[in-house]
C-alpha cells in the first residue's frame, strides 16, 4: 500500500471520511413548515436546471399541499413549471428566498 492509499484508508477507517461526504440536511417536514411560513409572501425562486443553468424569477407561494407547493410568477408570460415537490428543495434543485 502506498502512503497515499494508506492515509486514505486510515482516514476512512476512522469514520471521518463520511463526515465530509454527507451534507447536513433537514427533513421534509421541516421544509414543509418553512414553505408554509412563506405562504402568500413574495419570494425569489431559483431553479437549478443542471449543466450550470439556472433560472431565477420573482413569485408568490400560492398553494401549499401535502406533497407539493405552487408558486405564481409575477411575470404572467412565464412558461416554466410552477409546481414543485418538497424533495426538490431538499435535493437543491429549487431554492426559495423571501424578498
Amino acid at each position: 500500500m502506498t502512503n497515499t492509499t494508506a492515509a486514505a484508508h486510515n482516514f476512512a477507517a476512522k469514520g471521518q471520511y463520511w463526515q465530509y461526504m454527507i451534507k447536513p440536511t433537514s427533513s421534509v417536514q421541516q421544509i414543509k413548515n418553512a414553505v408554509q411560513g412563506v405562504y402568500l409572501k413574495p419570494v425569489t425562486v431559483k431553479l437549478n436546471l443542471g449543466r450550470n443553468k439556472f433560472v431565477t424569477f420573482p413569485a408568490t407561494v400560492s398553494g401549499v399541499y401535502p406533497s407539493l407547493f405552487t408558486v405564481s410568477p409575477e411575470d404572467k408570460n412565464f412558461l416554466g413549471k410552477t409546481a414543485y415537490s418538497y424533495s426538490e428543495i431538499l435535493c437543491g434543485r429549487v431554492k426559495l428566498r423571501v424578498r
